[in-house]
């Protein structure tokens, strides 16, 4: 017998969000935001409104903010609460008695056992990711989970493994860290009230925005690590484009669909401010293809012009924020 969060199971006929259509520029982002995603659009609820944390995002050093909606925008925007839970027992137990109560498990998972990273880790990497987990059946070894870009069920020894069914009791494994997510006081807001709450948190994380031009930081960083990769080859490459480039391109993306859809709710004009940062998304996918031509390659290939169109696209893209929403405040 299944236990599940919520019903109808989803294994048949799926259908994930816009913002994961083969079409899109960057099909997957992050693990955690992306599980996000399609968790918000199969309760739903509109994911584009959670996505202002991105334009906080910096160049820290040896990687972009790897970001995540905050959990009290979530309750803000949709009357969602994510709490940490407490693997005291086992993953198992604890995510039964989470679904038993209508909650869903969000957890770190080793994708060398999830099969929709067939081609990638399943069964060749081990990789900590994020997947929620919406439905189990222990009897049949079966798990229904949110993971990337859609839904997904796996079962047999990838169910025994990602559980630790009839592992002996090893005080050096430490469990991976797990969050529930209560929905029992869900609200689906008319779009018009989800998008002026949006716009409020946009202020707020655009407050957050860092002093100076990060991709101004990024460019001798990168610059240099290119010459290293080149030694270290494509394996080191993959983890560093996925740190870096990844999450400046696909973070801007998101950033860019959202304003488009506030601009399409009435909340101001952010269309300018929506084009510069399309413009971060579709050159750094330009700039990640390049990278790993120059990996590579035994020859010198110029990615500093990319990089400095970057930079310019940043700073356009924030000053017409600003600008936007110091109109949108006079609006009102």
């Amino acid at each position: 017998m299944s236990v599940a969060a919520f019903r109808p199971a989803l294994e048949n006929g799926y259908q994930a969000h816009a913002l994961h259509a083969p079409d899109c520029e960057w099909a997957e982002t992050n693990c955690y935001i992306d599980v996000w995603v399609e968790l918000l659009h199969s309760l739903g609820l509109n994911p584009l409104a959670c996505l202002s944390m991105v334009f906080a995002n910096d160049f820290d050093g040896d990687q972009w903010t790897f970001y995540k909606p905050p959990h009290e925008d979530l309750f803000t925007l949709y009357g969602i609460d994510v709490q940490e839970l407490n693997v005291w027992r086992g993953l198992l137990p604890n995510a039964l008695t989470q679904l038993e109560r209508g909650r869903l498990v969000l957890t770190e998972s080793d994708a060398f056992w999830l099969p929709d990273t067939a081609g990638t880790d399943y069964r060749t990497n081990h990789v900590k990711t994020t997947i929620a987990i919406q439905e189990i059946d222990v009897a049949a070894q079966k798990l229904g989970y949110f993971h990337n870009s859609s839904y997904h069920v796996l079962q047999g020894e990838d169910f025994v493994e990602t559980f630790r069914v009839g592992k002996p009791y090893d005080p050096a494994f430490m469990p991976l860290f797990a969050e529930f997510v209560r929905t029992d006081r869900k609200q689906i807001l008319p779009e018009t009230e989800l998008a002026s709450r949006a716009l409020t948190l946009l202020r707020k994380h655009v407050a957050r925005r860092p002093e100076h031009n990060p991709v101004q930081a990024f460019a001798p960083v990168f610059l240099q690590e290119v010459d290293r990769l080149k030694k270290e080859g494509m394996g080191a490459y993959h983890a560093y484009a996925f740190a870096n480039l990844r999450q400046l391109g696909a973070g801007f993306s998101l950033g860019g669909e959202m304003l488009r859809w506030l601009t399409a709710q009435q909340q101001g004009d952010f269309s300018e401010a929506a084009a510069a940062f399309a413009a971060i998304s579709a050159t750094t996918k330009t700039l990640l293809m390049k990278t790993a031509r120059a990996v590579m390659s035994p020859r010198v290939v110029d990615l500093a012009g990319l990089v400095d169109e970057l930079s310019t696209h940043y700073s356009h893209g924030m000053t017409a924020l600003e600008a936007a929403l110091n109109a949108a405040n006079v609006q009102k």
